[in-house]
């Protein structure tokens, strides 16, 4: 019988891995000050690579790793990992002036960090669903809106810490959380109860090739999100807007992207998956050529700019997996896994990929230009996804459960 204690536990690791996530690119300006860390451009996205490969190794392996041992064992390691990475940050604090030391600490903590991502999601996303059997769809729906409201809290901490002096006191408070997440979770059961995942490997195959413009789309994705979560406040401040008013706006537009998700979950019926999945894109798009037309210091219409970049990446995501698990059933266990393995690629690609730009000279207004056409290939790849295709009849991920 499953506790309240268990259930609210996962939520709140939702929640916290939400906040751990954003704490680096919601401390980039201080990364690239000369008060600051004084990375380049390029050291700065090359920090992400680690985070994006270590993700991407642990998103793939823990399936399995939760079958040989207990998703809930699983799950404490993503949490260690990520408690490991926000000590890791807070060392290179006290050498941020020495970059020989300060940065290989930084790298050492987003490999973690990717690692504590790629454990600790897929293993919260089964065990929510497997605590809430009657209502799977509204839990998970709520778990991820925590984990999307953490995301948007991380921005504030650092404004807020930022303001009092102190801006490690966010993966200090991070730390906190973790830890207090490890020390009740220990004590907890959380047990899942076993879900066959066996299929033929003649469907296998073929649902594999047919995987391929999910990956594509995934990744693209994965470009688009990140050129907004990891890239805006430092375009904002090269834009003369005050380093509180640049993490505020990466508030709203995580705080679009996780408004965004429970709106069209809520609307389905309504608006139809299939058809957000064709629209959201054109937003995605059209809030690009905002983003690469602002003004200098532009205060209200950045936050309005990037708000609606926010609105366009919500639900497409958690759509694309929905499609891949409803459509590829020979391969629906693993699905999910994949398509966010695809979407971290994309994220390294951006992550990492813009930094060489902005030091060859590249202005980020003209990669935002440039990220037009992406959004416009989202759209493109959409209808080659659902094209007779009925719209998902969920939203959100349907999580699968590998062990007890």
């Amino acid at each position: 019988m499953t506790t309240s204690a268990e259930k609210l536990t996962v939520y709140a690791a939702g929640l916290v891995q939400g906040i751990t996530l954003v704490t680096f690119p919601a401390a980039s300006t201080i990364f690239t000050s000369a008060a600051g860390y004084n990375l380049s451009a390029s050291q700065y996205g090359t920090m992400f690579v680690p985070q994006v490969v270590a993700a991407i190794a642990a998103s793939l392996a823990g399936a399995g790793l939760a079958r040989r041992f207990r998703l809930k064992a699983v799950y404490l390691a993503g949490l260690a990992a990520n408690l490991t990475s926000m000590a890791l940050l807070i060392a290179s604090h006290s050498a941020e002036s020495d970059r020989a030391v300060a940065y290989p600490l930084l790298l050492l903590a987003t490999a973690f960090l990717g690692l504590g991502f790629g454990l600790t999601v897929p293993a919260v996303n089964t065990f929510t669903a497997n605590f809430h059997p009657d209502a799977v769809d509204r839990s998970v729906l709520v778990l991820n809106a925590l984990l999307g409201l953490g995301t948007a809290l991380a921005p504030v901490f650092v404004a807020i810490f930022t303001g009092l002096g102190f801006w490690v006191g966010l993966p200090v408070l991070a730390a906190v959380l973790l830890l207090g997440l490890i020390v009740v979770s220990a004590k907890l059961q959380l047990r899942v109860r076993q879900v066959s995942t066996s299929g033929t490997s003649a469907r296998g195959k073929r649902s594999l090739v047919q995987f391929a413009p999910f990956a594509v789309f995934a990744l693209l994705y994965g470009f688009c999100e990140t050129m907004n979560g990891n890239w805006s406040q430092i375009d904002l401040t090269a834009l003369h807007v005050s380093a509180t008013t640049a993490s505020l706006t990466l508030t709203v537009f995580w705080a679009m992207v996780t408004a965004g998700r429970v709106l069209f979950a809520l609307i389905q019926r309504v608006v139809p998956g299939k058809l957000a999945y064709h629209v959201l894109p054109f937003v995605l798009a059209g809030a690009f050529a905002l983003i690469a037309a602002l003004p200098s210091r532009p205060a209200a219409s950045g936050v309005i700019a990037f708000g609606l970049a926010g609105l366009g990446c919500s639900a497409l995501l958690p759509l694309t997996i929905s499609f891949a698990q409803e459509n590829l059933t020979a391969i629906e266990a693993s699905a999910a896994s994949w398509v966010i393995a695809c979407y971290q690629l994309g994220y390294g690609i951006a992550a990492f990929g813009v930094g060489p730009l902005r030091d060859a000279g590249i202005t980020l207004p003209a990669i935002y230009a440039a990220s037009v056409i992406v959004a416009l290939a989202l759209a493109a790849l959409s209808f080659v996804i659902a094209r007779r295709r009925p719209s998902p009849r969920s939203l959100h991920p349907r999580p699968h459960a590998g062990t007890t």
